[in-house]
C-alpha cells in the first residue's frame, strides 16, 4: 500500500516543502494524465511521495538514479514535536536578497518517524539546489573543500596495533573534556588511538573563510562523526556535513553526487588518488600522514613511523601549511575577475590545472634513456645507467623520482641536492 492510502497529506507537505510550489495530491493515473510526472522530485523508498505509488522504469525520474536527501546536510533536519516530528528546510537567499534564509516547516505524523533517511532527490532537484547554492556560496567568495579523514587530517590506530615503541603514548593522550587544546586522543570506546595532524586546527580555520568544507572518508559512520568532533568540537566548520562508507553510491569509490556542490567549484583534499577516478581534475593529491607504525605497515613501509621515533611533522613546514597556500592561491585566482564577469561560469578545475603547470616551469625531464640537449633533469635511481652518466657529463640534474613526487604533493619545485642518487657500478642499458 502506497503512503497516499493512510497519510494523503505527507506527499503535498513534501512536494511543497521542496519544490516551492502546491502540486496536488492525485492518484497515479490522474498524475500521469496531467503531463505532470516530470515534476515529481521526492522519493521514499521507491514510492513517489506525491501520489505514494511505486516509481516503474516509466518515469522520467526513477527512483535509481536519484541522491538521498540525508546528503543534503544544510538543508534539513528533524525535530521531534510531540507525536510527530517537524521537518525544517532552510534554502539559501537568493542573490541580492540578503542574509536571510527561508525557512520552511512540516509537520508529519509519528508513524513516518523513519522516513529521513529514506528519502531520496530527483536530479533535476538536485541541479536546482546546486546551481542556487552555487550563486549564494559565490556571493559570499567561497568554493567547496571536501576533506578526507584518514592520512588527510590525521592517523587513527588500533589500540592493540601499538608497538613497543609506542607505548609511551598511553600516558601522553589529551583530555576529551578539551579537546579543543589537544592533538592525541585515546578514544576507549572505538578502541584507539587517533593523531590529528600538525596545522590542521589552523588549516580548518582560515580554510572556513574561503571554502564550504566537506568531510568525506570511507569509514564507519559512527567513526567519521567521532573524528568530526575531535576536528571541529564547536560544529563551527562542517556542522551536519559529514559523509561516511554508507553514503557512497559507489562501492569503493567516492563521488561528487553526495555533495551539494557544482563540481567546477569543488576542491577536493585526499591522500588517495584511485578513490576519485571520476573527479581526478577536482582532486588535490595529499602526502599520507603516516604517523602510527601500523600506516606504515599497511602501506609496506619498512621503516619506523614517526611516533616510533618520537617525532612528528612540522607545524609551520608541514604537509596542511603548504596546502594552505596553494588552495589560497587558487581560490585568489578564481575570484580574481574581471567586473562584471560571470563567476558561475568559471571552472576551478581549469584554475588548479593552470597553477600546477607553473610547478615545475622552465623544467624539461627525461625518465626514459633517450635525451637530448633540451633536458635540464634526468629522472633515476642509479648514477651508474647511461643516461645519468650523460646528464653528469653535460652538467645536468640527476634527480630521484621522489623530487618529482615532492613537487606534486608540495606544489613547489624542491632543491635538487634534497633528492641525491645511489652511487652505483655502471649499467650500460639503462
Amino acid at each position: 500500500m502506497g503512503v497516499s492510502c493512510t497519510y494523503p497529506k505527507v506527499g503535498v507537505y513534501l512536494s511543497l516543502l521542496l519544490c516551492n510550489e502546491f502540486l496536488p495530491f492525485v492518484s497515479l493515473e490522474k498524475h500521469l494524465l496531467r503531463g505532470i510526472y516530470a515534476h515529481i522530485l521526492v522519493f521514499i523508498r521507491g514510492l513517489c511521495m506525491i501520489c505514494g505509488q511505486k516509481v516503474d522504469d516509466t518515469a522520467v525520474l526513477k527512483y535509481d538514479t536519484a541522491v538521498a536527501l540525508k546528503y543534503i546536510h544544510k538543508f534539513f533536519s528533524c525535530i521531534w514535536v510531540g507525536v510527530g516530528f517537524r521537518i525544517e528546510v532552510f534554502e539559501p537567499p537568493e542573490v541580492g536578497v540578503g542574509q536571510r534564509r527561508k525557512k520552511l516547516q512540516y509537520k508529519i505524523p509519528y508513524f513516518f518517524r523513519g522516513i529521513c533517511g529514506d528519502l531520496r532527490l530527483g536530479n533535476d532537484e538536485m541541479v536546482r539546489l546546486r546551481n542556487r547554492d552555487l550563486k549564494n556560496l559565490l556571493r559570499h567568495k567561497k568554493l567547496y573543500l571536501v576533506l578526507d579523514l584518514d592520512h588527510t587530517l590525521l592517523n587513527s590506530t588500533r589500540l592493540l596495533d601499538i608497538t613497543p615503541d609506542e607505548e609511551y603514548l598511553k600516558s601522553q593522550t589529551d583530555s576529551l573534556q578539551d579537546i579543543s587544546r589537544g592533538s592525541l586522543f585515546r578514544l576507549d570506546s572505538m578502541h584507539m588511538l587517533t593523531k590529528l595532524r600538525p596545522f590542521v586546527r589552523t588549516f580548518l580555520k582560515e580554510a572556513s573563510n574561503l571554502f564550504e568544507m566537506y568531510i568525506y572518508t570511507m569509514g564507519e559512520r559512527a567513526y567519521a562523526l567521532e573524528m568530526a568532533n575531535l576536528l571541529d568540537p564547536g560544529k563551527v566548520y562542517f556542522n551536519s556535513r559529514v559523509i561516511a562508507q554508507d553514503d557512497c553510491t559507489q562501492r569503493h569509490q567516492k563521488g561528487l553526487d553526495v555533495v551539494l556542490g557544482q563540481e567546477s567549484a569543488v576542491l577536493i583534499l585526499d591522500d588517495t588518488e584511485p578513490v576519485w577516478a571520476m573527479h581526478k581534475e577536482n582532486l588535490i593529491l595529499m602526502e599520507r600522514y603516516n604517523f602510527f607504525g601500523s600506516s606504515c605497515r599497511q602501506f609496506g613501509f619498512r621503516c619506523k613511523s614517526l611516533s616510533e621515533l618520537k617525532s612528528d611533522e612540522s607545524e609551520t613546514d608541514g604537509a596542511l601549511a603548504y596546502i594552505l597556500k596553494v588552495l589560497k592561491q587558487i581560490h585568489s585566482i578564481f575570484f580574481d575577475s574581471e567586473p562584471g564577469a560571470n563567476l558561475a561560469d568559471k571552472d576551478v578545475r581549469q584554475v588548479i590545472k593552470t597553477v600546477r603547470k607553473e610547478v615545475l616551469k622552465g623544467c624539461t625531464i627525461r625518465l626514459q634513456p633517450q635525451v637530448d640537449q633540451s633536458v635540464t633533469h634526468v629522472v633515476s635511481i642509479d648514477t651508474g645507467t647511461k643516461k645519468s652518466r650523460w646528464a653528469v657529463k653535460g652538467k645536468k640534474f640527476v634527480i630521484h623520482p621522489r623530487w618529482i613526487e615532492a613537487a606534486n604533493y608540495f606544489w613547489q619545485k624542491q632543491p635538487e641536492e634534497y633528492f641525491p642518487i645511489n652511487q652505483t657500478e655502471k649499467i650500460e642499458n639503462q
